[in-house]
């Protein structure tokens, strides 16, 4: 049977005790590592911002629990979409200037591009740890942070050399708050999964060191593909294994992380093209 967690009271101006509560009844247990996606904006008012909600994550979750967010940056590519679109009108000379100003990536400082308010406050929080990887970093707090952020290698965006595969061996649960399974990161590491030949493309940016020296970096890694994700979610929400509520004022869901990429990765094979070998 599909648990249903209560409902918050859209409208109120939410505080710490109610948004932990709101945690708590949606299922989050003590100790459970979570993969947190959040639209800080779809939980409503919530008094003190993204500090009372990340407050109100690691009192649900306990000080055992390590919770991450994705840090991803799309402002050192050359081969993001981001980058794509802002130079898809400019001159030659205007894009040469444009790459000449890009910054490189510098786990330490470069803001996350699009992850959302919450992700930040994790980020820039002092007891932070973030993944190396200048284009897909996560970051995260905890007694397992360390851990779980110590493998990202260059070529594996989001598969097993990256903290999707740890949080995958970690029985880790996945936590979207006001947003879609189209945010759900965990789907990635279920393409890297898929037999076959994968498909594979050239990926370019910029890191950062010694200093603020700029390092062109290129690697070939997995082809990513997002396009499905919002069906895959619609195929996956009524499984028993999807708890299902609100947060302050957001629809929520939370999922265990295993269930949900074994899930995607058996959809993908009846619903994607690929060769098999």
């Amino acid at each position: 049977m599909q648990a249903e967690a209560a409902c918050g009271h859209a409208g109120a101006h939410a505080g710490g005790d109610r948004l932990t509560a709101d945690l708590r009844a949606l299922g989050i247990r003590p100790g459970q590592d979570l993969l947190v996606h959040c639209s800080l904006r779809r939980v409503g008012p919530v008094d003190g911002g993204a500090a009372t909600l990340l407050a109100a994550l690691r009192a649900a979750a306990g000080p055992r629990a390590s919770l991450v967010v994705p840090a991803q940056t799309a402002q050192n590519s050359l081969t993001s979409s981001a980058f794509l679109a802002a130079t898809a009108r400019l001159s030659p000379r205007e894009r040469a200037r444009y790459i000449a100003a890009m910054p490189g990536f510098d786990p330490a400082t470069t803001p996350s591009s699009g992850m959302g308010a919450l992700a930040e406050q994790v980020r820039t929080h002092p007891e932070a740890v973030r993944s190396s990887h200048p284009q897909t970093s996560f970051a995260g707090l905890g007694p397992r942070a360390a851990g779980c952020m110590a493998a990202h290698d260059l070529g594996c965006h989001l598969g097993e050399r990256s903290p999707l595969g740890w949080l995958y061996a970690a029985d880790a649960a996945a936590l979207l708050i006001g947003v879609g399974y189209a945010a759900c990161t965990a789907f990635h590491l279920a393409e890297y999964r898929l037999p076959g030949p994968p498909p594979l493309r050239r990926y370019t940016c910029f890191t950062s060191h010694d200093g603020g020296k700029r390092t062109r970096r290129e690697f070939t890694d997995l082809a990513l593909d997002d396009s499905d994700f919002g069906a895959l979610g619609t195929a996956i929400d009524p499984e028993p294994f999807v708890r299902r509520g609100r947060i302050g004022a957001a629809e929520s869901r939370l999922l265990p992380l295993r269930a949900a990429v074994d899930f995607a990765r058996c959809w993908f094979l009846e619903h994607r093209s690929r060769a098999i070998s």
